[in-house]
């Protein structure tokens, strides 16, 4: 749970970044939203989940 909402955080930033520095407009931006939102209520939400779930277990198994 804290994982997801540390990525929709971080996506929230970026997206309010790229919506201030121009470089994707209000509409758009709405729109990729709205696609997440959607998206999420699909059939392919807890692929996505798992697969994103595997990739942060991975990066946090790297050992420098």
């Amino acid at each position: 749970m804290a994982l997801s909402l540390s990525v929709v955080l971080l996506l929230g930033i970026i997206l309010i970044v790229l919506i201030r520095g121009k470089s994707i407009k209000a509409g758009p931006a709405l729109v990729a939203i709205l696609f997440g939102f959607f998206l999420a209520s699909t059939g392919m939400a807890p692929s996505i989940n798992r697969f994103l779930n595997s990739l942060a277990d991975t990066i946090n198994h790297i050992t420098f």
